[in-house]
């Protein structure tokens, strides 16, 4: 009988508690192994050179270098790499994001444990099971106007309480361009007010607190 290797995983979470946790559902499976776990996007891209894991369970919210970041970086290294994210950002411009970097689907944390394996091993057989939840963000998503860089620029100002004097200052640009972006946002966003707008910025994932 011709023995099969396991799905070989590396998982990339800031908190301990979620990697190990992940390690030991995995680790019970007959068929998987969790080869690496990484708390940055830095050891992410490193372990992901070192070992080159079958699957890459990815967090986007890490230090320093961010999982979407990461997930770019990785796909320079292996253009092929099969990377799932598990994250708690369940925002349609995060999916948009992760997806079009190059993630093969997007599965939020509170995903039951058997879901996570079965999905892995999809995966790994070159499916692309995508939660019905997450394909209706996208599809949302798909239908709007995204925000330019500039744009969400401007945005992440205002949700720190900058007027478009200020945000002129920062950005090194005239008040009256940055009343244009601020007017393009709203109209992007489908809002009537800059509050409002920070408000949907931050549901949609465009904008994170820091």
């Amino acid at each position: 009988m011709t023995n099969v290797l396991p799905i070989r995983v590396l998982c990339v979470d800031d908190h301990e508690i979620v990697r190990e946790g992940v390690a030991l559902k995995i680790n019970r499976q007959p068929d998987m192994t969790v080869v690496a776990a990484a708390a940055t996007g830095e050891q992410a891209i490193e372990l992901f050179r070192e070992h080159r894991p079958d699957i890459t369970l990815m967090d986007l919210q890490l230090p320093s270098l961010s999982g979407l970041d990461a997930i770019h970086a990785i796909r320079k290294i292996e253009p092929g790499a099969r990377i799932i994210v598990l994250t708690m950002y369940d925002g349609d411009e995060n999916i948009y994001r992760a997806m079009h970097g190059g993630a093969v689907t997007y599965l939020l944390k509170g995903t039951l444990s058997d879901d996570l394996v079965r999905i892995v091993r999809e995966v790994h057989a070159g499916g692309q099971p995508i939660p019905p939840g997450v394909a209706t963000s996208l599809a949302n998503r798909l239908s709007q106007s995204g925000l330019s860089p500039r744009e969400v620029e401007v945005i992440e100002l205002m949700a720190g309480g900058l007027r478009n004097k200020e945000i002129a200052a920062r950005l090194g640009i005239t008040t009256e361009t940055a009343r244009v972006h601020v007017k393009h946002i709203l109209t992007k966003l489908r809002v009537k007010d800059r509050v409002a707008a920070v408000v949907v910025a931050l549901e949609r994932g465009i904008i994170h607190l820091k």
